[in-house]
């Protein structure tokens, strides 16, 4: 069993101006994300400029923020934020959702590529290389918060959280940071070296969703469920029934992506 280490949720503190973790995992993830989609259009020899990505990135940074917010105030708390409209903006007392957050970006891709003229899947593909990026950078941010933990564990991995009880928990933020984060990241990496499979537009895209989805899926049965929340149909957290269509659709569109032939 471990004990939290209860790091400051303040990373930088120049008195006045304070960034938290969780601030600072989105400015990382997204410039991290920035570089290596720069890296790969190079490496690939894509034509796509600077600018244009440059575009998407911001695009997608709106998505994220407002989807993610969105997202969370409508599957988690609808009641709490409808009755409270103003609670809605305050962002910085957390509440951001991933699934919502991913409709946000498909948003952004899709805006993107109807203004710049590049096939959306050229966009969602490069997005989905570099998702793990931010994604592991959030699960840390959460971590350190001592948010989102798991549920109660005997397991040696158990530890205890200031805002969880006495008793030791899972923690699912680390177990997502590793699955949804490097092991994700990893597939990914080698997905784009496989030449055949790169050049099969979308291709990337669905498999990204459909493993985000499987890793997200199993996790939930060690994350604690939202309080307000607790479990639904068939004993699922709400992450698993927004989970569910990732894994279908991602697999049914790896199946069509993959089978694609290439003048297509």
């Amino acid at each position: 069993m471990f004990q939290f280490p209860n790091i400051n949720p303040i990373a930088l503190d120049f008195g006045i101006v304070k960034i938290s973790w969780y601030a600072l995992s989105y400015i990382i993830g997204i410039l991290s994300s920035w570089y290596l989609i720069l890296k790969i259009i190079k490496l690939k020899k894509i034509q796509i400029s600077n600018k244009i990505i440059s575009d998407l990135v911001s695009n997608c940074m709106v998505g994220i923020v407002l989807g993610g917010r969105l997202g969370y105030v409508i599957f988690y708390n609808p009641e709490f934020y409808f009755d409270n409209l103003i609670e809605i903006f305050k962002i910085w007392n957390g509440g951001m959702s991933f699934h919502g957050g991913l409709i946000g970006v498909i948003l952004a891709v899709i805006y993107s590529s109807k203004t710049s003229k590049i096939p959306i899947t050229m966009f969602s593909d490069l997005i989905s290389i570099v998702a793990p990026i931010g994604i592991f950078f959030g699960r840390v941010a959460n971590f350190i918060n001592g948010e989102l933990f798991g549920r109660v564990t005997n397991h040696y991995f158990g530890m205890i959280f200031p805002n969880g009880g006495k008793l030791p928990r899972h923690p699912s933020q680390l177990y997502e940071a590793f699955f949804e984060g490097i092991v994700l990241f990893i597939i990914m990496i080698i997905l784009i070296n496989k030449q055949k499979l790169f050049e099969k537009k979308g291709f990337l895209t669905a498999s990204f969703v459909s493993l985000y989805g499987i890793f997200r899926f199993f996790i939930e049965y060690l994350r604690e469920p939202d309080g307000h929340i607790g479990l639904i149909y068939f004993d699922f957290s709400m992450g698993q029934i927004l989970s569910l269509p990732m894994i279908i659709f991602g697999l049914y569109f790896m199946i069509i992506f993959y089978n694609k032939k290439m003048d297509q």
